[in-house]
């Protein structure tokens, strides 16, 4: 890696990051890929043959009510791999002209690679055929589907089925009637393939410091049943199955349904997707994570308190941080730890997830260590931050090393790196390491971590990044 002094500045320190950014070096050694970091909350989506199935709890005279209701809009959603099974999630009806709506991840096997799967639906009493991809939405993780079979057409429906499905199609619950913290809804799906399901739940609001609106809801949400509808009392949708918490107990997380009634109004008359829908994700991505940086941009950082150091902590607005460390009567080395990520990131395939953004920062005191063992531990610190080896969906990253000094803060050893996606266009993952480098027994390791964004914005990032460190008292 080549290395270069900067010259003094905030300004210029701003404007030699973009060089940096603009000439990156040489790949970095491969290593193990990092732990995840990405949200907690993970898609409960398409359930494989091997999931097993956890006992249903009893359902209310109302839950039965809807289900039997709902039940002919009700669709299993599958995709198939030579003719077997691949994965399996939940859909159901919204239109009289056989619309159907499901998670994006439920069909993004097809999405991606349409020459290697194909999509078909399946009612509560066994009846199938073929169903279409229309449109998606993956900021949003929804999909709009059509089914192919017309309803009473004798050569293609000759049974009914789409007859039968399409007579009285799901409705959206207006967005002028909010539901109330506490009422009950009443979710649906096919869980682990075992048969079609309604769990009873609590709607509990939205998810607090989500960059975009989650319904929790307080209802088990198992695989299969993803794209799946959420009813109200009166048999309206007001969300869509689409995620649950790990190591929670009914922690669920349902799409608003404006979102999935604003996906079939304007896409209803959209012609079936030809071909893999690389550009068109690439489209949404772009323009998603346009607006993440410029609203992250446009956040002041607040401050980790030190007596020497002012540090980049961001604001809760859709982040969580946590905060550790060492006891202040331990020997050796002291330590402070802040970590602050997005819970929440966009299904790309089942590889790959992105549109997220993350900050650690630890501050070390190697007093009762002395100057040699405390620069020792401190280098390996640094060397052991993983950065990520080449996958299917990623390069290798390619990284340049630079010292900055900024005018009111202290000198800093930084790296900057990229992860290009392969099949995703000027879309990268940026990573960008930081130390300070004025004190023989003290220290920081920052590192800047955000998924899917463009050239241009990893390098508005980097720089508002740099631009965080500072002096407590200025100098």
């Amino acid at each position: 890696m080549s290395r270069k002094l900067l010259t003094p500045g905030r300004a210029a320190a701003g404007a030699v990051l973009l060089l940096l950014l603009a000439a990156l070096g040489l790949p970095v050694a491969a290593q193990s890929p990092p732990a995840p970091t990405a949200p907690i909350a993970s898609p409960a989506a398409p359930a494989s043959a091997a999931s097993q199935a956890q006992p249903a709890a009893p359902v209310s005279a109302s839950a039965r009510r809807l289900y039997d209701r709902s039940r002919a809009q009700l669709l299993q959603i599958r995709t198939l791999y030579n003719g077997s099974q691949a994965s399996v999630g939940s859909g159901f009806v919204v239109s009289a002209e056989g619309h159907v709506i499901t998670n994006y991840h439920v069909v993004s096997q097809h999405a991606l690679e349409p020459e290697r799967y194909r999509l078909q639906y399946q009612t509560p009493e066994g009846d199938g055929g073929d169903i279409q991809l229309l449109d998606f939405d993956a900021r949003r993780d929804l999909a709009l589907l059509r089914v192919v079979a017309k309803a009473g057409d004798a050569k293609t429906d000759p049974k009914g089925v789409v007859a039968r499905m399409t007579a009285t199609p799901l409705a959206f619950r207006k967005g002028s009637q909010p539901l109330a913290k506490g009422e009950r809804i009443y979710s649906m799906g096919n869980p682990h393939d075992v048969a079609f399901a309604v769990v009873e739940g609590t709607y509990n609001g939205l998810v607090e410091r989500s960059f975009d609106p989650l319904i929790y809801y307080s209802g088990s949400i198992n695989p299969g049943m993803s794209g799946g509808p959420v009813l109200d009392e009166d048999g309206e949708i007001v969300g869509i199955n689409v995620s649950t918490m790990i190591f929670a107990q009914q922690m669920s997380f349902l799409v608003p349904a404006e979102h999935a009634a604003a996906l079939l109004a304007r896409s209803r008359d959209a012609a079936p997707v030809k071909g893999a829908a690389w550009p068109k994700l690439r489209e949404q991505l772009m323009a998603y994570q346009d607006e993440l940086s410029k609203n992250f941009l446009a956040q002041p950082w607040r401050t980790l308190t030190h007596p020497r150091y002012r540090f980049p902590i961001p604001q809760e607005q859709y982040m969580r941080c946590w905060g550790s460390g060492t006891s202040a009567d331990a020997q050796g080395l002291q330590m402070q730890r802040t970590q602050c990520r997005m819970e929440h990131a966009l299904f790309i395939n089942e590889s790959l997830q992105t549109g997220y953004l993350g900050v650690t920062e630890e501050v070390y005191d190697g007093s009762k260590l002395g100057a040699l063992r405390f620069a020792n531990i401190y280098s390996a610190s640094f060397r052991n931050e993983r950065l990520g080896a080449p996958d299917r969906d990623r390069t290798a990253p390619y990284c340049k090393e630079d010292f900055v000094q900024q005018k009111d803060g202290p000198p800093l050893r930084a790296v900057a790196c990229l992860r290009a996606y392969r099949k995703l266009d000027g879309l990268f993952d940026l990573t960008v390491l930081v130390t300070n480098v004025d004190a023989p027994t003290e220290g920081a390791l920052g590192r800047f971590e955000a998924r899917g964004v463009s050239f241009a914005n990893a390098t508005r990032l980097t720089r508002h990044y740099l631009q965080g460190f500072a002096w407590t008292t200025p100098r």
